[in-house]
């Protein structure tokens, strides 16, 4: 292989450019959304309604659930299924891929946050005072 090679192959396995398609940005651009984690750890106590995970949620707007939801399931994090009855009923879940995200490195961001959480918001206040 040629040294152009090599470093082709690197720069693709550790994306040392910030392309669109490199796998960590990808990941971290889960969290970017401030509705999006919070969504996702309200499906991992099961399927739920719209309606129901809107109430679960407080606070968000009928708009940004709708937007969440449809990033999540573009992502493969939610599945939703339609049952066939009347009235319509839709219920969203986590995938297999949501389910391994939340109870990995969600569970060890929040298991980080407990452990934290004080000293993070402390700092935040000294540097905003």
């Amino acid at each position: 292989m040629t040294d152009q090679g090599v470093r082709e192959e690197l720069r693709e396995q550790h994306c040392y450019e910030w392309v669109a398609d490199c796998p960590l940005r990808a990941a971290t651009d889960l969290f970017a959304h401030t509705w999006d984690p919070v969504i996702l750890a309200a499906l991992r106590a099961g399927p739920q309604r719209r309606r129901a995970l809107r109430a679960a949620i407080g606070g968000i707007s009928d708009k940004a659930l709708t937007d969440a939801l449809r990033r999540l399931l573009a992502n493969g994090l939610v599945r939703r299924r339609a049952h066939a009855e009347a009235p319509p009923r839709v219920e969203y879940a986590l995938s297999d891929l949501g389910r391994s995200l939340v109870e990995g490195p969600m569970a060890a961001l929040g298991q980080w946050i407990e452990e934290h959480g004080d000293a993070l918001l402390e700092a935040q206040e000294r540097h905003a005072g």
